[in-house]
């Protein structure tokens, strides 16, 4: 459906999501999960702010029935589920500018979302829980605006069966153990984007990835920051069984931490975490402080490496710094595989140049259709979008040198923390920096023309930070 002229979209990508009458400014999520059943009751507490005078709003929230909606802050005079929006209706007009809260009871049975991206959101898996947001399955499990533009902190409380770890965004802060019930608390305190919130659940061991000799007893809180110069705090979750393989294969992350840290600026969030589920996944998946792979992506080889390390570079571009639309999405995929040529080369494999000569090879033999920097909504997923990303990044490197550019790429994630950007920010910034660089002359035909640009010739031989 098309969003009521009382719940504009704000993204003509995905136009039945998301609002810009309001925004909310913190979630605070109870979730009390039956695995058997696949039975989710929840419990959704939103504070809002409007953005003009409310008579009612709509909230995403698909396949699921609301029992009770209640606020201390303003009349309810009515609410309904209606083709994937819970309608909320009020009995006095809320005020332009005012903040106010939505208590939501909601329950059911979860299940992925279809639209032209396949499935999204809430999925089971073998024995467990796995959701994967990415673009538009939040509304699978809980009410929200749902559009990465509309960033708020969370507090997750999820219970689930004992002998199950239940794992969300943020640190943990608690563990409640009863008979058959385990309940855990977690708190997301830098704001996020809905489509990055999640949720897994499974029969996984937190293995300390600083020090694996090290099993992890708790992760850490707010209450024990990380200090200045101090490494990242990072952990595994997995099934018992393969935590000798997790070890294996994640055992250099602490090297593309401390190379990306070079690279791009402080990472961003208290800690990072790397859930390896028990089942194969087709790819792995992103989630704020988090990312999620599957079984097969455990080994060294490259092809496992590099989605390691395109997943870690998340946490900068996507979920620190998130696109303000879904047409500049290559601020997130572009920037990520860029990060895996540089990991590659700072990890004293194949240079970042060597590897975008392959790819531009390739890419020159693919249908020449598609302008990266608004792909269509069919297309945002689209490899070339990935290649063809880093390669205009690789092109403005090779144009402003090291310096200029990883300078840039530090300010870009330091300026844009926690924040949304568009490409025209990104521009604009690089305009700024790069004044020895004609940047629009040069990233204008990456980026919105479909015939691929030619790269300059040569290039750099060297390996990053002397080849470790």
């Amino acid at each position: 459906m098309s969003s009521s002229p009382e719940s504009p979209a704000p993204d003509p990508y995905t136009p039945a999501n998301g609002s810009t009458s309001y925004r909310v400014g913190h979630y605070d999520l109870t979730l009390d999960y039956k695995l058997a059943s696949n039975r989710l009751a929840g419990r959704a507490v939103l504070t809002l702010t409007a953005h003009r005078e409310l008579r009612q709003l709509e909230l995403d929230l698909s396949g699921l029935r609301t029992t009770k909606v209640t606020s201390d802050t303003v009349r309810i005079r009515s609410f309904k589920d209606r083709a994937g929006k819970l309608v909320v209706a009020f009995r006095d007009p809320v005020p332009d500018d005012a903040e106010f809260r939505l208590d939501i009871r909601y329950e059911g049975n979860p299940a992925p979302l279809s639209g032209i991206w396949g499935e999204v959101g809430w999925e089971e898996l073998t024995d467990g829980v796995l959701v994967a947001g990415q673009p538009t399955g939040a509304p699978s499990w809980f009410p929200c605006n749902d559009h990465p533009s509309q960033k708020a902190a969370y507090r997750f409380t999820a219970t689930t069966d004992a002998g199950y770890r239940a794992i969300c965004n943020g640190v943990l802060v608690s563990r409640i153990d009863k008979s058959s019930r385990t309940t855990w608390v977690y708190e997301q305190a830098e704001p996020m984007a809905t489509y990055l919130a999640t949720v897994q659940i499974g029969r996984y061991d937190l293995v300390a990835l600083n020090d694996p000799a090290r099993p992890a007893v708790a992760l850490p809180s707010h209450a024990a920051p990380r200090g200045p110069g101090s490494p990242v705090p990072q952990y595994a979750a997995v099934p018992a069984s393969l935590v000798p393989a997790a070890r294996a294969s994640l055992a250099r992350n602490h090297e593309m931490m401390t190379a990306f840290e070079e690279c791009f600026g402080p990472y961003p969030y208290p800690q990072y975490l790397v859930v390896v589920t028990d089942d194969e996944l087709e790819i792995p998946l992103e989630a704020q402080t988090l990312s999620i792979i599957g079984r097969n992506h455990l080994h060294q080889g490259w092809d496992a490496q590099r989605l390691i390390a395109h997943e870690l570079a998340h946490q900068w571009f996507g979920n620190s710094v998130t696109a303000a639309g879904w047409q500049d999405i290559w601020l997130h995929e572009g920037f990520a595989c860029y990060a895996e040529w540089i990991w590659s080369e700072a990890g004293g494999s194949t240079t970042a140049d060597a590897h975008a000569r392959s790819t531009h090879q390739r890419l020159a033999r693919e249908p020449q259709d598609l302008l990266i920097g608004d792909p269509g909504a069919r297309d945002m997923f689209d490899d070339r979008v990935y290649k063809r990303g880093a390669l205009t990044l690789h092109a403005l490197r090779t144009a402003a040198g090291d310096d200029a550019f990883f300078g840039l790429l530090r300010t870009w994630s330091a300026e844009y923390r926690f924040g949304t950007a568009t490409t025209a920010d990104f521009m604009a910034l690089a305009v700024r920096e790069l004044p020895d660089v004609a940047v629009e002359e040069l990233l204008m035909p990456w980026l919105f023309s479909e015939e691929l640009p030619a790269l300059r010739p040569g290039g750099m031989a060297h390996h990053l930070f002397g080849g470790r």
